[in-house]
């Protein structure tokens, strides 16, 4: 059955000058601007596609849910940090008690998704007319495939199968098909776009397109795409709808392609680590402030900015403070010779529990008695969060707790302070090597996995220890590295849009999401500090519904054949 189109957003003409605000056109004063006069000048249809390319990072923008009354990102949703904002219609409230449903859950995942997924369609059935050097074309065509497989992506990780369009490109007056894909079917569809524009695209660009898509970056989301469809969540599963929200059989050899597509990204040899002596870890700390590196692989350009400052600083240092790591966060870094704090033999201190911790813990959590900039530029002040510290204490930061990674060394909100070269990361080379591991480890190659933890290990500043392990015991059987594995996406990749997704994957959100989550509640006694664990909220999560999100009622409403996910 078919029915009229059940995405508003797909019936727009796409990025005419003068009825889009705000488009890369604007600046183009005709009143007659249609397909046909953009697609006739060069300049104008490169700047279709960067248009394309400006919603890349919506799904992993910090601020994604700001129309929603909550400016933070899918970040706040889960384990990784509590919000400012505690009112009942703040979204990430809304979220953690449940009261989501298929009537207020947002639609940026479906309508921004498929809006770029037509435009794509429209700039590849023009693009054989335009007056692009056949050179251009070809690459162009290979960038424009891997957005669409990128926001095909989007959706696959938010509802499972979805509508596959092709390349069609649809008008108002046309009847679209309103089914829904199934699980493999959208796989097989994202992989082969994938490959076709990596086929396409070059390894790197020179200076001046630096920032655009490279083969790099279609192999890197083949890399996730695969990862994901190995994992538990979607890799078999018997009530999915006639194959809609996973593959109806488990296959382990779902795992080895994972790993081979990871494998793949690595033998190209663009991409590495970076890795700076300066201080322990201090590379993981400078990739996310430094424009060009060699670790990123695709990231939200932007001008030099103080976003992340803005919003993620403490008051003292002019920042908002708005999102404050809870203390399971805190807690799942280990200590600076690679043992998690719960070993004894780790030398973690509990009355001083900052104390030699992984440099990437001091790099990515705010605590009491760290030091950042401050505005009289002094870049050793520290930073207080005991009860009655002035202007930062416990409870203005409700967890005790604030972020610090991302935050460039030199720069503070205040715009006395220079502004930053800070791209956001939406896909970096630290994420390939832990692809690479769990696959291989789940395909029953632990000592690959055991290879890169411990590069990812080494750049962070932990220590190798005397038998060159990193603080990974020998021996590991596939279960343990599995644990060892999951804790080292959650601390690397923290706040970069993956922990959210991975517990969900992994299948362990049920055991992980609806835990109660705490602070630290820290006092001043003397010159020392008593610390004290609080309850800061015990989210809600039932299974299986809430694995997927619920496609928006808005749309369900509009095509029969649209299945809404179970349980919604």
């Amino acid at each position: 059955m078919k029915n009229k189109l059940f995405f508003a957003a797909i019936f727009t003409i796409v990025m005419l000058a003068a009825c889009e605000k705000g488009g890369v056109l604007d600046q183009v004063k005709t009143t007659d601007l249609n397909e046909e006069t953009t697609f006739a000048d060069s300049a104008r249809t490169m700047q279709f596609l960067t248009r394309i390319y400006a919603d890349i990072g919506f799904s992993a923008d910090p601020k994604r849910f700001a129309d929603l009354g909550s400016s933070v990102g899918i970040y706040a949703l889960g384990d990784e940090v509590e919000y400012s904002l505690q009112s009942a219609s703040a979204f990430n409230v809304i979220f953690q008690t449940g009261a989501v449903s298929a009537l207020n859950i947002p639609t940026d995942a479906w309508n921004t998704s498929y809006a770029n997924i037509r435009r794509v369609n429209v700039y590849l059935s023009h693009l054989p007319t335009t007056p692009l050097s056949a050179a251009l074309r070809a690459r162009t065509a290979g960038e424009a495939r891997f957005l669409r497989a990128w926001y095909y992506f989007i959706l696959l990780k938010h509802y499972g199968g979805i509508p596959i369009v092709g390349d069609v490109v649809y008008t108002a007056t046309d009847i679209v098909p309103g089914k829904r894909a199934t699980f493999e079917e959208c796989v097989n569809y994202i992989e082969s776009e994938c490959d076709k524009a990596a086929a396409a695209l070059p390894l790197a660009h020179t200076t001046l397109d630096y920032g655009r898509i490279t083969k790099g970056a279609a192999m890197a989301l083949k890399s996730r795409l695969l990862l994901y469809a190995a994992s538990p969540l979607f890799n078999g599963r018997t009530d999915n709808m006639e194959g809609v929200l996973a593959y109806p059989t488990a296959d382990p050899s779902r795992w080895a392609k994972a790993a081979q597509a990871a494998k793949d990204v690595m033998d190209i040899n663009q991409y590495q680590l970076l890795d700076l002596t300066t201080k322990p870890g201090y590379g993981f700390q400078r990739v996310f402030v430094t424009r060009k590196n060699s670790e990123y692989i695709l990231a939200v350009m932007a001008a030099n900015n103080r976003t992340l400052e803005a919003i993620w600083d403490p008051a003292t240092r002019t920042g908002s403070g708005s999102a404050m790591p809870y203390l399971e966060l805190a807690e799942a870094f280990g200590m600076n010779n690679g043992k998690p704090i719960t070993d004894p033999t780790s030398g973690y201190d509990p009355a001083n529990p900052y104390l030699n911790r992984d440099p990437r813990f001091n790099w990515s959590i705010m605590f009491n008695g760290g030091v950042r900039l401050d505005v009289s530029k002094n870049p050793s002040a520290q930073v207080f969060t005991y009860v009655t510290a002035a202007q930062d204490g416990f409870p203005i930061t409700k967890t005790g707790y604030y972020l610090r990674k991302m935050l460039d060394d030199n720069t503070i909100a205040s715009s006395t302070s220079s502004a930053t070269e800070r791209c956001f990361p939406l896909i970096r080379y630290a994420e390939i090597l832990l692809n690479y591991a769990e696959a291989s480890n789940e395909a029953g190659n632990t000592s690959i996995a055991y290879d890169q933890i411990k590069a990812i290990r080494k750049r962070a500043g932990i220590q190798a220890g005397t038998d060159a392990n990193y603080g990974l015991a020998t021996g590991l059987t596939k279960d343990a590295m599995r644990i060892v594995i999951q804790n080292e996406r959650r601390v690397e990749l923290a706040i970069e849009e993956h922990r959210y997704w991975d517990v969900r994957r992994w299948k362990i959100a049920e055991n992980v999401a609806n835990k109660t989550l705490h602070g630290t509640k820290i006092t001043k006694v003397g010159t020392a500090y008593t610390y004290e664990t609080v309850d800061i909220r015990t989210p809600v999560f039932t299974a299986p519904k809430w694995y997927l999100w619920p496609i928006p009622q808005g749309e369900v409403n509009k095509s029969a054949d649209l299945l809404q996910n179970p349980g919604w």
